[in-house]
């Protein structure tokens, strides 16, 4: 059968490596793909990014499956539109990426059915905003409404900060963020500091039944020791240590199994990854930080590298509604992914960099491609997060020494990377 992966991601080529894995998959078409894509043999990229043009050439080739890897093409509507053309295809349709599209809608969505998150208020009024900052003092955290590719949050640690963000995110409407406003133009979400730690849990669901991947922990600061401006995820592990059994009943429990039901009671039942970004705190309780509608990125190369189960056969049951029938197998060790930047990244990524020295794919670490393309027959940046190197290991120790080995050899000019990606799992 033939599959189509929309996207040109680190997410979107991992994605494409595991379909590719499953014996039922004869071709896995990229659209559009990056350098990673189509260096591989057994992947096809596909120059079409319009969402028509898209479902005229699955419809043609007669795609088995076409699983949406971004949130941009989600919340615009592509899966309402394959739908239509009875095409089969993975991912949540317009209304329900609004929990992903719309931070307000999510945050008013867990509001209505109890679902544990931050205290919140919405603004598109800078001066309303500016005010709630001065009566509710700092550190205090600061959203962006739209999609702004992981980077529309700033967690302000001082006055000055917090109204620098609001001022960038509401006056400034033409910002370097690059935030998709939604139609009512531009609103800020402000939300209480949460204290613990991070952890990302993603779930696969056909709109009743979730199963639960693999757990892992992203690391949004560019910097080491979590220091510098937030990206889209500079490395990631899997799985995460801090979603200990109890939390993940707890996760299960008070947030995915009661955001499946509350969606389908309004009508706009979830189908596709659901992720929950949780803050735990020390006596093990997961508040919701966000919700994305999609597999995370870095996340997803870690976790996909664990997953011993059949991709396409799991997603083949989501969208037949049958997920309670459904129990994934994951490899015992640990999985970690380092990321490497471009020079400027994350307000302004150089492109055209030649990338040398990538090592070949092995059964325990792959590097996936993100911000590549082929140039006159050279592999070059084309984009903020350029590479991931991701390994397995007995321990998070032995998958970061494995991954940094990974990394060490590849060359471009400019190219950032963190030196601590799995730090917090190392300290426990």
């Amino acid at each position: 059968m033939k599959t189509l992966v929309v996207g040109s991601g680190g997410r979107e080529h991992a994605l494409a490596w595991k379909l590719a894995m499953s014996p039922k998959v004869q071709t896995v078409f990229v659209a559009p793909g990056n350098g990673g894509t189509e260096a591989d043999p057994k992947l096809h990229n596909v120059p079409i990014t319009d969402f028509g043009a898209l479902a005229d050439f699955a419809q043609r080739e007669k795609i088995a499956l076409t699983v949406v890897g971004p949130e941009a093409p989600l919340a615009a509507g592509i899966v309402d539109l394959f739908r239509a053309r009875g095409l089969r295809v993975f991912g949540p349709t317009r209304a329900a990426a609004q929990l992903e599209s719309s931070k307000a809608f999510a945050k008013e969505f867990m509001q209505r059915h109890g679902i544990p998150t931050a205290k919140h208020a919405s603004y598109t009024d800078p001066a309303a905003a500016h005010a709630h900052v001065d009566s509710n003092g700092v550190p205090i955290v600061i959203k962006a409404d739209g999609l702004a590719a992981g980077k529309g949050v700033v967690v302000a640690m001082s006055a000055a900060e917090a109204h620098e963000a609001i001022d960038w995110m509401l006056v400034d409407t033409a910002n370097q963020l690059g935030v998709q406003h939604n139609a009512g133009g531009a609103r800020v979400v402000i939300e209480e500091f949460l204290v613990g730690e991070e952890a990302s849990f993603i779930v696969v669901s056909d709109g009743r039944h979730a199963v639960s991947l693999a757990t892992s922990q992203d690391h949004k600061r560019l910097l080491d020791h979590d220091q510098g401006p937030n990206t889209g995820g500079m490395g990631a592990y899997s799985p995460a240590p801090v979603v200990t059994p109890n939390v993940h009943a707890k996760a299960m429990h008070e947030i995915i199994q009661p955001t499946l039901a509350g969606m389908a009671a309004e009508g706009t039942p979830f189908t596709g990854f659901l992720y929950a970004g949780l803050m735990v705190d020390d006596h093990g309780q997961p508040r919701t930080v966000e919700f994305n509608c999609r597999l995370g990125d870095p996340e997803t190369q870690p976790i996909l590298m664990r997953l011993k189960s059949d991709l396409f056969d799991l997603l083949m049951h989501a969208t037949d509604g049958t997920l309670d029938q459904v129990e994934l197998k994951w490899d015992r060790r640990t999985a970690l992914g380092v990321v490497m930047a471009a020079h400027g990244y994350p307000l302004a990524p150089r492109k055209g960099d030649a990338i040398t020295g990538l090592p070949p794919d092995a059964d325990d670490a792959m590097v996936f491609h993100a911000g590549t393309t082929m140039q006159d027959g050279t592999l070059v940046t084309s984009g903020g997060r350029v590479l991931c190197a991701t390994a397995l290991g007995d321990s998070v120790k032995l998958a970061q020494q494995h991954a940094y080995d990974l990394l060490h050899g590849i060359r471009f000019d400019g190219a950032q990377y963190r030196r601590d990606i799995g730090f917090r799992a190392i300290k426990r």
